[in-house]
């Protein structure tokens, strides 16, 4: 069983989801082909909202970091502003999200502006997603501050 994701922090059920895992959940849980919600993405996605309830976060769970170890890439955000509305993309056709994708899993809130907070920009939109840490406060967030700096990280990616 290939780890793809580590749901870990302030929940009472921390747990680790394989690619089988996230296929196997109920439909209510599933995203069938995003490329509904936005016609620039392919592939299926579990909500949010979904891999929560399996985990049961605590009251004091206010924030959600998302870690890529990849590229070593983190955002922090807060829960409430995403959690009835992110998707995590896992699967293209029939098998588990390319990295050439953004996979193991790609974190995406379908529309970011309508979050109305500064700390959710497009960079919460996460690529190579192998870690969710729920956290009282924000946790580690390296995403960039400015165009300069947003610029940059974008140029580095190409390489």
């Amino acid at each position: 069983m290939a780890l793809l994701l580590k749901v870990d922090g302030e929940v009472e059920r921390p747990a680790t989801f394989s690619f089988a895992d996230l296929a196997s959940l109920t439909d209510d849980v599933q995203v069938r082909d995003v490329s509904r919600i936005d016609p620039k993405r392919k592939g299926d996605a579990v909500r949010l909202a979904g891999l929560l309830a399996l985990v049961a976060p605590k009251a004091s769970a206010r924030y959600l970091t998302l870690h890529a170890t990849r590229d070593d890439f983190h955002a922090s955000i807060p829960l409430a502003s995403v959690r009835e509305q992110a998707i995590l993309i896992y699967r293209l056709a029939d098998g588990p999200l390319p990295e050439s994708a953004g996979g193991p899993l790609r974190f995406y809130i379908p529309d970011f502006a309508a979050c109305h907070t500064s700390e959710i920009d497009e960079c919460a939109n996460v690529k190579y997603v192998d870690r969710i840490e729920l956290t009282a406060q924000p946790g580690q967030d390296n995403r960039p501050h400015d165009e300069k700096q947003h610029a940059e990280l974008h140029e580095r990616k190409k390489k």
